[in-house]
């Protein structure tokens, strides 16, 4: 029989149960709360954390210390090719000069160089193709010279030139230079400068130089003769001075028959430049060519002789009033610097133009002074003598000094180069280290020697092959 339970005891029963219940809810609660509680708490600390790591990693104070790297470095490091671009190429132009030496040194001083592999095989390739040159024989460098190029024939050869003869004669065209150009590189050859041949040594001896090619190429000298642009060829079609343009390139102002006065490659000196951006290979570490000059109207078409500044003076003429002679002066000047700075060289080629080898002494000291007095003073101090006129101031035999009072003299005024025109050995090179000169003999590349010599100059290139088209023919003789 069950046993009997009041009903007092069955409430407090019920009573207990509810309690137990509501307890377990409110623990329960109570660690739900305290659950959430973490949770939002390790997130807000973690965010905190967070904030001020990257506040102290993005801080600008640390990129300017001492410990961290630069901006450049951290990228050159991860791609130094991207990084040095610029530099890279700079070098390149250097090696394709066949100036692995220059290059070299540029690269190895990058301060990514050390971390980079790709770096230091550029280097190495440069070093391996250093390795296939060859020294050059300079009694083996022939040298070509021209004059002012002709840029319009149909004016230069037309019926209302002053002189169509002699231009035929004398000069070539523009078209036909750039064919030149064109066929000399296709052919292997690689322009040098006079000092590449020879030079004074560190301890003041006269040397040969060290003129080093690929295997296949071959040294050229050229040069340019009377770069004043004379007054008489005004209005035949030629150009009548060389300018820098917005760029510091040297180019040429030329007049139409329009009248319009335009810049651009008009002449030898900006369309060799332009051939040379082209194909850097065709010059041998940067040198282009060398410029005669003389000076009784002024150089590269600026009129700075003294006369033009001079009322008393019997050259002088009223159209002179309007010509600023220092400014003249001045331009001229800048140009010559920019033109050095590009590897040309200036040379002496007598203030008057005259016979070196029927003048006597006192005439050529006379001239001498002039062109130092009025040129120089320009273009700087030059060693190279450029002869007039197909003249010399000796036969083939060696100059010297205590019998040849031209040469003496010549030397006493810092002349070491001497370069006569020889059109028939080709090439001929005399080198004398006792007296410390070189002379070379030129070959004249004129509308002449393009109809007459072609066999002579089929060593260069073909000359039947780049005629002017508007050339008329027959070539007139001499």
């Amino acid at each position: 029989m069950a046993a009997y339970r009041s009903p007092r005891y069955e409430e407090e029963k019920k009573r207990k149960r509810r309690r137990a219940i509501l307890m377990r809810i409110l623990v329960g609660t109570v660690l739900a709360g305290i659950l959430v509680a973490l949770f939002f708490g390790v997130r807000s600390a973690y965010r905190s954390i967070r904030g001020w790591v990257d506040s102290v990693m993005n801080d600008p104070l640390l990129e300017t210390t001492a410990e961290a790297p630069s901006k450049r470095e951290t990228t050159a490091a991860a791609d130094p090719v991207k990084e040095y671009a610029e530099e890279i190429r700079a070098a390149e132009r250097l090696a394709l000069s066949y100036d692995y030496d220059a290059a070299v040194s540029a690269l190895q001083s990058l301060p990514g160089y050390s971390s980079s592999e790709e770096l230091k095989t550029i280097v190495q390739d440069y070093l391996k193709a250093k390795t296939t040159l060859y020294k050059q024989d300079i009694s083996k460098i022939c040298h070509l010279y021209f004059h002012t190029l002709i840029v319009d024939p149909s004016i230069a050869f037309g019926a209302r030139s002053k002189d169509p003869n002699r231009y035929n004669q004398n000069l070539i065209t523009a078209d036909e230079f750039r064919a030149i150009l064109q066929q000399l590189y296709d052919n292997g050859y690689v322009l040098v400068s006079l000092h590449d041949m020879a030079a004074v040594d560190e301890f003041g001896n006269f040397s040969t130089g060290q003129i080093m090619l690929p295997d296949g190429k071959k040294p050229l000298v050229l040069s340019v003769d009377d770069v004043q642009y004379y007054e008489e060829l005004k209005g035949d079609g030629f150009a009548s001075r060389l300018v820098l343009d917005s760029d510091d390139r040297p180019v040429c102002e030329y007049t139409g028959s329009d009248g319009k006065t335009v810049t651009g490659d008009y002449d030898v000196v900006p369309i060799l430049e332009r051939f040379v951006e082209q194909h850097p290979d065709f010059s041998y570490r940067g040198a282009k060519g060398c410029l005669a000059l003389t000076g009784y109207e002024g150089i590269l078409g600026y009129r700075t002789a003294a006369f033009y500044g001079n009322p008393s003076d019997p050259n002088y003429k009223s159209s002179y009033a309007s010509i600023n002679v220092e400014e003249e002066r001045s331009e001229a000047r800048r140009v010559c610097e920019r033109l050095k700075e590009l590897g040309w060289e200036l040379a002496c080629h007598t203030w008057g133009h005259i016979n070196v080898e029927s003048a006597d002494l006192t005439r050529i000291q006379a001239d001498t002074q002039r062109w130092q007095n009025e040129v120089a003073s320009l273009t700087g101090k030059t060693d190279i003598l450029i002869f007039t006129s197909g003249t010399d101031i000796g036969n083939w035999r060696n100059y010297s000094s205590e019998d040849n009072e031209k040469y003496a003299y010549y030397k006493s005024q810092g002349f070491r180069y001497f370069c006569p025109v020889d059109a028939y050995t080709i090439p001929w090179v005399q080198y004398n280290s006792t007296e410390g000169y070189l002379r070379q003999g030129r070959v004249p590349i004129s509308g002449f020697s393009l109809a007459y010599r072609q066999e002579k100059l089929s060593v260069f290139f073909d000359a039947a092959s780049l005629i002017d088209k508007s050339r008329p023919l027959p070539v007139p003789g001499y």
